[in-house]
């Protein structure tokens, strides 16, 4: 089985195109959502949809990741954004890809649902960074070996980065394979912030992160530039 985690604050109006995507799979799934804490209808949207399991959290992605994971039933954990369709056919691709033994997780390659030029431009850099450095971000639906996550104690508890120093760990442990169905995620970062901007912090909060700056002084920067 796969458990398709997904963390949410405030997603009522992407958490539906989100569960119908998963469920429009024929794999052997479950579907946990860990709220946040939302003020909106999320919680509400997703209880009506058969077999969802809702899971309250303290707010921050990680602690609401790992306290879905923990009351998971699958061998395998996909870590599924609110916002993020992946192409249909993708939970055979992960069943496919696990033959390999040495392979203790990965990620989808990285699209944004948008068809203006500009985002083009942001996919071709994800697809670079990803092809030299092997390190997607959790906007492309990071999935893992349960027994792996546990034995690297799951995501830590820090206020931002938690998919790249997640990423980080399981590449010191096993092979990651970034798969070729595409995750869709939302514009709305680029479409607030602009372009440039949101690249431009992006990147610096990387090489902060790189040069061992805290996550929570980056945390800090990040949602004062937010």
């Amino acid at each position: 089985m796969i458990s398709v985690i997904i963390p949410t604050l405030n997603e009522s109006m992407n958490i539906s195109s989100c569960i119908e995507a998963i469920q429009s799979e024929t794999a052997d799934l479950e579907i946990i959502v860990a709220d946040g804490g939302s003020l909106d209808s999320t919680k509400d949207i997703a209880a009506g949809y058969q077999g969802v399991i809702i899971i309250d959290s303290e707010k921050g992605r990680g602690l609401q990741m790992n306290k879905a994971a923990s009351a998971s039933s699958g061998d395998i954990l996909l870590f599924l954004h609110a916002d993020t369709v992946i192409e249909q056919g993708w939970s055979h691709n992960i069943l496919s890809t696990f033959e390999n033994p040495s392979v203790i997780g990965g990620a989808f390659t990285f699209a944004v649902n948008n068809k203006a030029w500009k985002y083009r431009l942001v996919e071709a850099w994800v697809k670079m960074r990803c092809a030299l450095f092997q390190l997607p971000y959790g906007d492309q639906a990071i999935f893992i070996r349960k027994t792996f996550f546990e034995m690297l104690k799951g995501y830590r508890d820090i206020p931002i980065m938690e998919d790249v120093d997640l990423i980080d760990r399981m590449r010191k442990v096993g092979k990651i394979r970034i798969l070729h169905r595409k995750a869709f995620t939302s514009e709305r970062r680029w479409a607030i912030k602009g372009l440039i901007k949101t690249a431009a912090v992006n990147q610096i909060l990387m090489i902060l992160y790189k040069l061992g700056v805290s996550p929570e002084r980056l945390s800090e920067f990040y949602y004062r530039e937010k």
